[in-house]
Formats: C-alpha cells, structure tokens, sequence
C-alpha cells in the first residue's frame, strides 16, 4: 500500500502538524508512506517538496500573494477575516510528482495558501486513484470561508458571504462554491474524514459533501513526547515559581478571531473580582503575538512567543495547572490533545470538536458556549479541586484510549483498504 498525504506544509500550523503526526504513525505500521508539500521546513525524508529550486520557491511565493493580495486588498470586509476564506483560484499541477505518480491512494489534507487550486484538485481526482480527504476545516463545503461562524449558506449554495465587502447572491462566494461543485464531478472513488464528530455533522448537512461517504477519525499524538513529568522541573526549566498556579493559553495566533481570546480576558477579569485566593495565579502565553496588550490580563504573565520544539510544548503543558482554551470555532485543536497527554485538565467552551475530547468535570470543564461567567468558574474547579490527580489520570486515559498513532492509524488503515478494495 503506497500512500501519499498532500499538505501545504509540513510543519508550522495545526494542520501540517495533525499529517505529519500521520505520517509518522502510519510509518509505524509499516505503511509506504509519502508527504507532497509545496514548502518543506523539517528534515523528514518522507517528506518531499515542489519548490525544491529557486524558481520553484519564487513561484511558490508568488501564488501565495496573487492569491491572498487581492483578496485583502478589494474583497475582505475586515482585518480579522483576511486569511479566513480562500479563493483557490492558482496553484500548481502536480499530478505529475512521482509521489503521486507512484501512490495507490491519495490523500489530501490542507491544501490552501496557494499550493493547489480548485482545478488543480480536480486534476488528482482526475487521476483516477482512490481519495481520502481529511478536513481540518470547512473550506471543502463552503465557497472560501474556513470556519463559517453563524452563516450556514454552504447549506444550499453559498452567496451574501458575510466576510464580503460587497456580498451578494453570485459573489465570490457563490462562485467559488460552484467551482467546487464542479470539481467534485468526476470524483469516483473518495471518502471524507473529519478530525471531529461536529465537523461530521455539518458537512454532511453541506449540499456539496452530504452525498458522499464521511467517516471521523481524530489526529494522533506522540504519547511518548507529550506525556507527565515532573511539574516543578517544567517550572525550573521556565523560571517559574513552583508554589504558583498557572493557567496556560496558546495559539498559532493569539489573536486569531476564532480563539476567542477576548473571553479569556473576560473571563479571567471576572475570577480576579469574583473569587478569592487568587494571588497566586499567573499567565503562560505562547504563540504568535503582534498586537495584544497582555496588560488587560489581571495576572502576572509569562510571554513564551512562539514555541516549535514539541520537547519544549511538552514542558510547557505540565508546568501547567490547566490548560484553557476559550475558542468559539474549533475541529481537534491540538493543544487540547496535547494538554490532556501531558496530564493537564482542559476548560474550554462547550462548542466544535471541544466535547471529543473535554469531559465535562472529568478530564476538564466544559463551559457555556461564549459565557466569560462559566468559564471562570471552570478555571475555578480545576484549580481549587480536591480531585487534582484524578483529573490529571483521566485526562491521559482519554488520549491513550482515544488518540494513539497505534488506534489513529489503524482506523485509517480500515479507510485505506475499503477504498482501495473498489
């Protein structure tokens, strides 16, 4: 079985992260399997790229911004939405790679940033080879948008595209959906995972997906690097104090509008006024961070920036008391998996893929959807709970029980071979 996983990138975002922790998993089941990437950043020889020369990579950039310029420049209703839809409208071809030449069976993943267009899609399918499509967001059924917020146009057929500055019936959103419904005539042989039971559910309400076969399948983890450790070694290696409790928050980019960041400062304003025995609480934040006042925290924080060393993630989860993550859209969000690995409790609100891996009270807290009150009383429970380790257990039993490379892979190896046997 020669499998090909085709991703942007392989490293640098939660995507390129879920397929090259597939990649490897897949590796230990001894699969033959290939990464097809425009741009490489690690050293994996799994892993092959298209802009392996100075043309290729000038190209690259250069799909990359004819893509993404004219979007922010005429298109975009707003800051926060300008890398929140995709157009697709230039890529490159590469039906032709010899990772694609040679596999048995294709499998996509997060193909935006102006690696492959919608034609460009078309064309794999074209090839014929079976196709297993692991969606990381809900780009695939909608006309551009990546998380659609309280819009469910993709429902029919997409159009008046609230991240537009100009929506309409046949704006570029409408347009892009019927792309897609164009490109997803010849597929033959294809079936959908989703990271989560939620995206699950949506995509098969899509009027582009619902006929097609959808399984669900969660990312897998590394359980030997994000596993316990010692709690006051981690805060040693960090310089923080051991007597401290901290609440931990991180993303790609903290200020992405989906992280709902400005919850945490509610929430977290309404712990310092509300409740007692909170002198002792700080911040860790990691991530991409341009712009945020980290003054409108009422906690002593810690700055991490952004972290790539999984070594030093790993650290980072068990210096923790908790993990929060107060997201209003979100599939499997890593971090999440990587905390509970790590032994360390989650609170997030109860939304998106959050509730396949937070178990209310057990594991972590669920709080009302977008409710800053709940989520500070999250915060609460865990740090002031007389069940610390229990918790703590419960939250590395639901990853080795759920999210494994031994359990994730298999799974998709049943995918692998029902295709495969058409």
């Amino acid at each position: 079985m020669k499998v090909t996983l085709i991703n942007t990138s392989d490293a640098g975002g939660g995507a390129p992260a879920a397929c090259m922790r597939l990649l490897k998993a897949l590796e230990l089941k001894q699969v033959d399997v290939h990464m097809q990437v425009q741009e490489k950043k690690t050293g994996e020889p799994r892993v092959d790229s298209i802009s392996d020369n100075f043309a290729a990579r000038l190209k690259a950039k250069f799909n990359f911004f004819y893509e993404r310029l004219p979007f922010i420049w005429f298109k975009a209703k707003a800051r926060e939405v300008r890398f929140a839809f995709s157009t697709a409208d230039i890529g490159t071809d590469i039906k032709k790679e010899p990772d694609i030449q040679n596999a048995d069976l294709l499998h996509l993943h997060w193909t935006n940033s102006g690696f492959l267009s919608i034609h460009n899609i078309q064309q794999l399918f074209e090839t014929g080879k079976p196709v297993v499509w692991t969606l990381h967001d809900m780009w695939a059924f909608t006309g551009g948008c990546h998380y659609s917020g309280d819009c469910f146009h993709f429902m029919k057929d997409c159009g008046n595209c609230w991240m537009l500055r100009d929506p309409h019936k046949n704006d570029l959103s409408h347009t892009g959906w019927k792309r897609k419904m164009k490109m997803y005539k010849p597929v033959k042989n294809i079936v959908f995972v989703t990271c989560s039971h939620w995206l699950a559910d949506i995509a098969r309400t899509s009027s582009l997906l619902k006929d097609f076969r959808i399984e669900t399948i969660p990312n897998p983890i590394d359980t030997e690097v994000f596993s316990p450790r010692d709690k006051i070694a981690a805060r040693l290696k960090w310089n923080i104090d051991p007597k401290s409790k901290i609440i931990l928050f991180g993303a790609a980019n903290i200020l992405d509008r989906r992280k709902g960041i400005t919850y945490l400062v509610e929430a977290l304003n309404d712990l310092k006024k509300n409740y007692q025995d909170t002198d002792t609480i700080e911040i860790v934040l990691f991530g991409k961070n341009k712009s945020f006042d980290i003054n409108q925290l009422p906690f002593k924080v810690y700055e991490m920036n952004i972290i790539t060393s999984q070594q030093d993630m790993a650290a980072l989860y068990n210096l923790a008391d908790l993990y929060v993550t107060p997201a209003i859209e979100d599939n499997l969000p890593n971090t999440v998996m990587e905390s509970l690995a790590c032994g360390t409790p989650v609170v997030a609100f109860n939304t998106g893929g959050l509730p396949d891996m937070v178990d209310h009270q057990q594991n972590g807290y669920l709080a009302e959807f977008k409710s800053a009150a709940d989520f500070a009383a999250g915060i609460k429970f865990i740090l002031n709970s007389t069940r610390k380790d229990e918790l703590s257990a419960n939250a590395r039993k639901k990853v080795m029980d759920n999210f494994t490379n031994e359990i994730v892979a298999s799974k998709y190896m049943d995918v692998y071979r029902s295709i495969l046997r058409k």
